[in-house]
């Protein structure tokens, strides 16, 4: 007998995902590169009054992230604050969240793949040149997301938890031999410690990453709070342990001048095969920020293009893997682009200022809406977009060149969306 069959169906993404798949997902984008990077640069600015910094970049995550709470109780969809945006902001608004949002994380996947690279060669010397090197990653990724989530799911669950027991044992063996001295004196310039957080909240700026993939969780409204609020707490508490310890160990002064502050730290204590662990876990910690990186543009893309804000194309699903193919492909040609022929070092700046404006709108959108039981106070969403704008500021005070950048981003975001109108292929 034959089946019947629905001429106008389409393959639809398949919710797979549980609650301990999706904090992991929150998790790896989360603590990547940034807590193996950004130490020493956050160090040269707030001094040994680092762990302030840390607090303040962790409340304002917090706080934001309450507001994408509020956000995704109230409806779950894919493409979160870019959809939040366009429902309850403005359409081109949330376009433009969605361009700028997809233009920093293409540049942060091809630095950290780049960074990667730089790990990976220092553990395991090789001829090969970096650039080479993050071209085969992102290759090795982007099939793993290109063949089903569920897939790149326990590839990024087990990365997750290699890089936290290789975090943990830093601090356990590292806290034997701090040197109180190193905390001491306490510097305390408000502007720098501002310029910190900022610094630091490109450590955080995975957090929400699983709220992109919303239609692809189980039981979504549930699920994707708890893990934003789980990847967020553990998130803080590694933070928090090892600032502590490696500014204990080395002091901000040695922490400011390393390109590999944790490395730097852990020598310290004279253990010659810590630094080799260390090592391991910065390849660890910086694959496990690709995969996600490189997961979230994608679902990005489809949303976008739902909505017709990108050609119909990044729609496409597999019939077979339930995965947006187009976009999966696209994302990784683009980011191997990028970490093949560009040095991103200096990107940092422009991917934290997107961050900011992104969860600018989290808060925006969550004090718009109407006629909804909210389940915390409206102020809540005040004070985080408070803190956003506040955090941006002293980001734009120290990187001038990063308003013009994004400035350039915005414009060509815009002549796109204007585009699009006349166009038959979107």
């Amino acid at each position: 007998m034959k089946q019947k069959v629905e001429l106008n169906s389409s393959p639809e993404l398949k919710p797979g995902l549980n609650l301990v798949s999706a904090a992991a997902i929150s998790i790896g984008a989360t603590i990547g590169a940034g807590i193996f990077a950004v130490t020493g640069i956050a160090a040269g600015e707030a001094g040994s009054a680092l762990l302030l910094s840390l607090i303040l970049a962790a409340t304002c995550t917090l706080l934001t992230a309450i507001s994408f709470i509020e956000l995704i109780s109230w409806k779950p969809a894919e493409g979160s604050i870019y959809y939040y945006s366009r429902e309850l902001v403005s359409p081109f608004i949330g376009f433009l969240v969605g361009w700028i949002w997809i233009i920093s994380t293409l540049f942060t996947g091809a630095t950290v793949a780049l960074s990667f690279a730089h790990y990976f060669r220092d553990v395991i010397p090789l001829s090969l040149k970096s650039n080479q090197i993050a071209l085969i990653i992102i290759f090795l990724f982007t099939i793993l997301n290109y063949i089903g989530l569920e897939e790149s799911a326990f590839v990024n669950n087990l990365l997750v938890l290699l890089k936290i027991l290789i975090l943990i044992a830093f601090v356990v063996i590292g806290f034997f031999f701090i040197k109180p001295e190193n905390f001491r004196p306490l510097s305390f310039s408000p502007p720098h410690i501002f310029i910190a957080a900022a610094i630091i909240f490109f450590a955080y700026g995975g957090f929400a990453r699983v709220a992109i993939i919303a239609e692809e969780i189980k039981n979504p409204r549930k699920t994707v709070p708890k893990a934003i609020l789980l990847s967020l707490l553990i998130s803080t508490v590694i933070y928090f342990l090892v600032t502590f310890v490696a500014l204990g160990l080395a002091g901000a002064v040695r922490l400011s001048h390393s390109g590999a502050p944790l490395s730097t730290a852990i020598r310290q204590t004279g253990l010659k095969w810590t630094g080799l662990a260390v090592g391991l876990g910065g390849v660890l910690a910086t694959a496990s920020v690709l995969l996600p990186s490189l997961l979230g543009v994608s679902r990005m893309g489809l949303a976008m293009s739902r909505q017709r804000d990108l050609p119909a194309a990044f729609q496409s699903i597999h019939p077979k893997f339930h995965t947006p193919a187009a976009g999966v492909v696209a994302t990784g040609l683009v980011m191997a682009l990028l970490a093949y022929f560009f040095d991103l070092s200096k990107v940092v700046s422009i991917s934290s200022f997107s961050l900011l404006a992104y969860y600018s709108m989290a808060n925006i959108s969550a004090l718009r809406l109407k006629n909804w039981s909210r389940s915390y106070p409206v102020i809540i969403s005040w004070a985080g977009l408070i803190f956003c704008l506040a955090i941006g500021f002293f980001l734009l005070f120290s990187q001038p060149s990063t308003l013009v950048i994004s400035l350039i981003c915005l414009l060509i975001g815009t002549i796109l969306y204007l585009f699009r109108k006349k166009s038959a292929n979107f």
